[in-house]
């Protein structure tokens, strides 16, 4: 497909030019290695999906049909109202994997509310045979149900548009279905006009899948898959492997991979990532603009959505997680070259990330609770919050980059005593408790079953400069006293019932279930635990509260060479007046900020 102009794009191609052999070659091998990668499904489970879409799709009706009734419709009307369901995501352009999730909008008439989406719909889904892990987040930016329907994952989306009915032709290309819709349904509807735009856009579709499936592999293997941890998510990866393959339209996949990273390494941020020109359109909703909106100006690596309204896809980058990005891009860059001339091969892309190995010092951020399903919603909001602690730990002198990890480590820890709860919940996990099961603490009166989610930032700190001498101050405590305000803030905290701790630690004092088995370091003699200062603490003694006789002091390892000249001690004082050593780097951690997880800690 082309436009008038004769070309697809905000620009004309640099280069029409079809494949050379070697490029050929290339992408037959790139083909193989995503083969063998494991990135497509089998056939047993793209059938799988597509039952499980056929009943989503009879579930959505019976769910309007529902509500009709209880609004006072006809049975007639009722059945008549409709409902549809509209794919997005990887699933709808073609890229998904094995275990990949289905991002799915369900499209309703106007007396259908978002009250019942979570009320009556997420009923009917947790009573549908084969479902599993039916978790509602009604709060959030986009409001989502996540489930599992036959070990298939879905995230639901809900739009209500301003029709009486919803016929089975609808199609959501019309810019005034937006009319009448509050800001969530016109978020919720973007996903679906956004990936339907963006295979409109591509010169080859075939060609834009086979690169893009690659670029996502890469991304995930690398750490860099992440939108809600300042990265980029997967509408932004699509949208710059489509911006690609507008500017080369004969190219191969392998020749389209290979002009990502040098084109993407290079590009003039923040000039913005475009597909066409931005449009305006038919209702007063804002539309991305950096010379109107100070906001927009603010976007450091701006990709924006095709369909009106423009939004920017990657508004959470922050200056670290650029940085990171760059960095990828010269390497991918760097790896490509080598394996057009031969001297590299595409698994050499995919290598793992080196994230527990890369730094020396680590933030450990623990959220925890004594319910499955309050872990959930507890830890996905506190991951909500990790940017803006990263954002706070760029202004701190001497930290050059702060790295968010882009996912959590979720524990099952099946305690004994409410000690051993509070070592878990401060990330503290002995091998006794790891290896503990449910069988294990039947009987026990003081039992308890703690869920906790573990996040990681990695700290890169400037070297000495040479000719220092004596200390230095690394303060972390407001940026970390902040983000713990700032998730206490949720609208549905208890801090009888959440546990939320930050600490940092050494590389040397990473858990071991960070790593695979294969990298696992070698098992060191293990270190005697944490004593939580609240064991035989009065009950009515605020966990949180610094102690300022406690004093911890860590020695400097072989390790440390890894930045020279920088040891590291700790300290508990409010004050910020520790003992210094020679030629030590000072990190000065936010108090205790635990909460025990345990309604119950008055009572006992």
């Amino acid at each position: 497909m082309t436009t008038e102009k004769g070309y697809l794009g905000v620009t004309p191609p640099i280069s029409t030019a079809e494949s050379n052999e070697r490029e050929k070659e290339v992408t037959a091998t790139l083909m193989e290695e995503l083969r063998r990668q494991g990135t497509f499904e089998s056939v047993e489970e793209a059938r799988t999906r597509e039952m499980v879409l056929g009943r989503v799709a009879a579930l959505v009706k019976k769910f309007v049909y529902q509500v009709s009734l209880k609004r006072g419709l006809s049975e007639a009307a009722a059945s008549a109202a409709g409902g549809k369901i509209f794919t997005f995501g990887s699933y709808r352009l073609g890229v998904h994997g094995p275990g990949s999730d289905i991002d799915t909008l369900c499209v309703v008439p106007k007396h259908v509310s978002r009250e019942d989406f979570f009320e009556v719909f997420e009923d009917l889904l947790r009573n549908m045979e084969g479902v599993a892990e039916v978790s509602g987040v009604p709060e959030a930016y986009v409001p989502i149900i996540k489930t599992k329907i036959c070990g298939i994952p879905l995230d639901f989306l809900m739009a209500r548009l301003a029709l009486s009915s919803i016929p089975d032709d609808l199609s959501l290309k019309d810019d005034n279905l937006l009319r009448n819709l509050d800001e969530r349904c016109v978020r919720s509807l973007n996903g679906s006009r956004v990936n339907d735009e963006i295979l409109r856009l591509v010169p080859n579709g075939e060609v834009y899948r086979d690169a893009l499936r690659c670029i996502k592999l890469w991304a995930q293997r690398r750490a860099i898959y992440s939108n809600v941890n300042g990265f980029f998510g997967g509408v932004a990866w699509a949208i710059l492997v489509a911006r690609i393959c507008q500017l080369y339209p004969n190219a191969t996949a392998g020749a389209i991979v290979s002009r990502f990273f040098i084109i993407m390494y290079q590009w003039t941020w923040p000039q913005p990532v475009l597909l066409k020109q931005i449009e305006e359109g038919p209702l007063p909703v804002r539309v991305w603009n950096p010379k109107l909106y100070p906001a927009d100006r603010a976007h450091r690596m701006p990709i924006i959505t095709p369909a009106y309204p423009a939004m920017c896809a990657t508004h959470n980058v922050t200056a670290s997680t650029q940085m990171i990005l760059t960095e990828e891009f010269k390497k991918g860059a760097d790896i490509v070259d080598k394996i057009i001339v031969g001297t590299a091969t595409w698994a050499d892309l995919f290598a793992k990330h080196d994230f527990f190995h890369k730094y020396r010092y680590y933030l450990q951020i623990v959220a925890s609770t004594e319910d499955p399903d309050l872990q959930i919603k507890w830890a996905g909001t506190v991951e909500s919050r990790l940017r803006q602690l990263v954002m706070k730990l760029e202004f701190v002198d001497t930290l050059i980059c702060a790295h968010p990890f882009i996912k959590g480590f979720d524990q099952i820890s099946y305690c004994l005593s409410q000690e051993e709860m509070n070592q878990v919940a401060e990330g503290q996990i002995s091998e006794a408790i790891a290896k503990r099961n449910t069988a294990n603490i039947e009987g026990s009166p003081d039992s308890k079953t703690v869920y906790s989610t573990t996040f990681f930032i990695g700290l890169l700190i400037q070297p000495k400069p040479s000719g220092f001498s004596g200390p230095r101050k690394l303060d972390i405590s407001y940026p970390t006293t902040e983000f713990i305000k700032l998730v206490k803030m949720w609208e549905k905290y208890d801090e009888d019932t959440m546990g939320i701790y930050v600490r940092y630690m050494k590389s040397s004092g990473l858990p071991e279930y960070v790593f695979d088995l294969a990298e696992r370091q070698q098992k060191r003699p293990p270190k005697r635990p944490l004593t939580s200062r609240a064991s035989g603490r009065p009950s009515n003694e605020l966990p949180d509260m610094p102690n300022k006789r406690r004093r911890t002091e860590v020695t400097q390892d072989d390790d440390e060479s890894a930045i020279p000249g920088l040891s590291m001690s700790t300290s508990k004082h409010h004050d910020h007046q520790p003992e210094f050593t020679p030629s030590n780097i000072l990190l000065v951690n936010t108090p205790y900020l635990l909460r025990v997880p345990s309604p119950h800690n008055e009572a006992t």
